[in-house]
């Protein structure tokens, strides 16, 4: 027998249950996130080592994701880089426009999509980590041979740009020409791939790529979701992939 006042009890908790997942879904957007450092580094700037070991630092915390980009201008002094890829060098360019500066440059951190320091400004770099971020959540599974990239929903956020980022956590390389001639390079985190999955608008999404698709240096992957330009990065995972 069902006690009075039990149904009008019943129907009050399913309705808080159902109120609670709505906000959760509401405010996907508030979920603490990773920030993003980007360095715009070369093997062939004698400015970059710094910047390069600093990125290391970054990599060992957990609230970032850091990624090296090997830019190609400095080859012209006599040591190709051999991580150049070209859409450093394309993607630096757009940070360039949309930031307004001048020029490119190395070493250079972008934060976040939104802010750049001179690479080795430890005080400026701390200053930008410090601030608050939130975004929305995203998770890289790898299921057999292929990685499952899964971003949640969120209300009230713009459209962004789904890309994933090969690359290899640490290689070590001598230098025998350019302005490094003669020293043996530590670097971290140095991107090998990028691939763009598609478009998140809001809605929960998930995209497949097969495992064999990434560059065979490439023992990790990372995940941005950055609004165009490119601009804010609204979402960030990375994880290590098995050997």
């Amino acid at each position: 027998m069902i006690k009075p006042g039990t149904l009008t009890l019943c129907a009050a908790a399913i309705a808080l249950a159902l109120a609670l997942a709505l906000a959760r879904g509401a405010v996907a957007a508030d979920s603490a996130r990773p920030a993003v450092v980007e360095l715009y580094t070369s093997q062939g700037c004698s400015s970059c080592p710094p910047a390069d070991a600093q990125l290391g630092e970054l990599a060992r915390r957990g609230d970032v994701v850091a990624l090296a980009f090997h830019v190609d201008y400095w080859d012209q002094l006599g040591w190709r880089d051999r991580f150049e890829l070209p859409v450093a060098m394309q993607r630096q360019s757009q940070y360039a426009r949309r930031l307004g500066s001048a020029s490119v440059y190395t070493p250079q951190m972008v934060v976040d999509g939104i802010a750049d320091v001179v690479g080795g400004d430890r005080q400026g770099v701390s200053r930008l980590l410090a601030t608050p971020r939130t975004g929305v959540p995203v998770r890289i599974t790898v299921h057999g041979d292929e990685l499952l990239v899964s971003v949640d929903a969120a209300t009230g956020m713009p459209a962004a740009e789904v890309t994933l980022l090969g690359y290899l956590p640490e290689a070590l390389t001598s230098i025998g020409r350019g302005e490094n001639s003669g020293r043996a390079l530590r670097e971290h985190n140095i991107v090998r791939s990028s691939a763009t999955l598609g478009v998140w608008r809001g809605a929960a999404a998930e995209w497949r790529m097969p495992l064999a698709a990434l560059p065979a240096d490439a023992r990790g992957v990372a995940v941005l979701v950055q609004q165009p330009g490119p601009g804010a990065i609204v979402g960030a995972a990375h994880v290590a992939l098995p050997r």
